[in-house]
């Protein structure tokens, strides 16, 4: 391009190329903070895979508790090695984040999470590349893989699940080396999602290791070597008058066994199939007592032995009840159904009044209630001739909806033929036995193309915008779409809530 002489023109000239540099400037700025919003979402992941890694391993202790074995034992020491080899490899993994940060001028004025020097491709190069970090995480990531597949017998299957791998080189390429593949070149941005992908990965291998061995725990027969007598009875509260009836077993004692005599109160009872029938009339107010012997013989021993409790029952006067048809609790938002009864008293001469809830009466003492303050100091009041009894209950918001793509979909793999024919995400309540549907009301989107920058969009409401359908439509195998920060209203809501986010790899 000729230099104008007039300098005017020339001074038009130069405006133009510096608004053109900033503009560059400002596009790269969007992408870059797009690789942080990406590297946030993998964090808040990986916090939900620890506390369900968390919540696994201690239902493991508390089966090896129950269960006291040296193969039990093994197991949960196994689990919670898994989950130490894990951490382990994030805390190292950590380390190089504050190192890379610090290396990239430390943190920015507009915001202290980012480092200043995002787009710097050389430092990166350097500490990875030239000072050899990039090996250094290469031999880490395979000496934790090894330490977890130990824990199986490296067990093969086990390997096939375990994320945290070092992959092959993709065909084509000019890098030699799986350090120069991952960071050569890469901008500061793009190297802190690529650490928070294998620290994912660290955390999805460990969750693997630990549901094998809740598996393997779940495998191990457990043999009944103890007897205890037990009674299943119809009601424990009966009202004078009534009859008291129960059934008399011995607990976790095969019903084919004929080896079993039982008496309650020194009168033996025909046995059947390892169960005697006993009844008595209740009389007198107050607390019941009767004693159960059982006589067993144990098959592999031939000895005799005899094992005797005393069981309690009480008898009592008429009282009221109200029963919840469908939860525990009152949600906000929707009608929750109940149930009001008192024992030989006519629905018609009840009287029922709510605090902090709304009554309904739909006749035949059956009630919806209504509430909009969460509070745990809601209380129904029923009263009937003779009696009246206050029941106090929970009112709560409805249950945080599960984030899914379309109606099924949730995060995973994805054909990119299935995945183009998707138009929304949405909120779906899961077990939850109320007819109420929430709304998605807007969401984050990122569209992250195969070693390519990612394309990150807001969108409004459930279903795609116009650039949101677009991007969409681009899928192809190696893709990752990201839906991040879903927010959704349920019934009753006074304002959205963030119901987390959705993740798919196009295969």
């Amino acid at each position: 391009m000729s230099i104008p002489k007039e300098p005017r023109q020339l001074m038009i000239n130069l405006m133009y190329l510096v608004l053109t540099a900033l503009l560059a400037l400002n596009v790269s700025a969007e992408v870059m903070n797009a690789f942080f919003s990406l590297d946030k979402g993998m964090k808040n992941s990986r916090e939900i895979v620890q506390r369900n890694n968390e919540a696994m391993i201690n239902g493991i202790n508390e089966q090896a508790k129950a269960y006291p074995s040296p193969k039990n034992d093994e197991l949960a020491n196994k689990a919670k090695e898994a989950q130490r080899i894990a951490d382990e490899f994030v805390s190292y993994m950590d380390g190089i984040r504050t190192k890379l940060f610090e290396i990239a001028k430390g943190p920015s004025k507009e915001n202290p999470d980012i480092p200043q020097d995002i787009r710097n491709k050389d430092v990166t190069t350097n500490l990875f590349i030239n000072e050899g970090l990039g090996n250094e995480i290469e031999a880490k990531i395979k000496e934790t893989r090894e330490k977890l597949l130990v824990l199986t017998d490296n067990n093969p299957e086990i390997a096939k699940a375990l994320p945290l791998e070092i992959e092959q080189l993709p065909p084509g390429t000019d890098m030699k080396t799986w350090a120069e593949f991952k960071f050569k070149q890469m901008p500061v941005a793009a190297v802190f999602p690529i650490v928070g992908k294998m620290q994912s990965d660290a955390k999805s291998s460990a969750s693997a290791i630990i549901n094998w061995a809740a598996e393997q725990m779940g495998k191990i027969d457990i043999k009944f070597d103890a007897f205890q007598p037990a009674v299943s009875a119809e009601k424990s509260y009966v009202i004078q008058g009534e009859k008291y009836s129960a059934d008399i077993f011995l607990s976790a004692f095969s019903t084919k066994a004929d080896n079993v005599s039982i008496s309650v109160n020194g009168s033996s009872l025909p046995v059947k199939e390892g169960l005697a029938h006993w009844e008595t009339t209740a009389s007198g107010l107050g607390e019941k007592s009767f004693n159960v012997s059982i006589n067993v013989k144990n098959p592999l021993t031939g000895e005799m032995k005899n094992y005797s409790k005393e069981f309690k029952y009480e008898v009592g006067q008429r009282s009221v009840a109200v029963q919840l048809d469908k939860m525990n609790v009152f949600y906000i938002g929707v009608e929750n159904p109940i149930s009001v009864s008192a024992a030989g008293v006519s629905s018609n001469d009840l009287k029922v009044s709510g605090n902090l809830v709304n009554l309904s009466n739909k006749g035949g003492g059956h009630y919806i209630v209504t509430a909009n303050t969460p509070t745990n100091d809601a209380s129904i009041t029923v009263a009937a001739p003779g009696v009246s009894q206050t029941f106090k209950y929970r009112v709560k918001r409805i249950p945080d909806p599960v984030p899914m793509l379309g109606a099924k979909h949730k995060s995973k793999q994805m054909g990119n033929g299935e995945f183009k024919a998707q138009s929304f995400v949405d909120g779906v309540l899961e077990s939850f036995d109320f007819d109420a549907r929430c709304e998605v009301v807007g969401y984050e989107f990122t569209y992250l193309p195969k070693r390519q920058d990612p394309i990150g969009r807001q969108n409004g409401g459930k279903r795609f915008n116009s650039e949101v359908a677009e991007l969409v439509n681009k899928a192809k195998p190696g893709d990752t779409y990201f839906f991040d920060d879903i927010k959704c209203k349920c019934p009753g809501d006074a304002a959205a809530r963030n119901i987390g986010g959705l993740a798919f790899k196009i295969k």
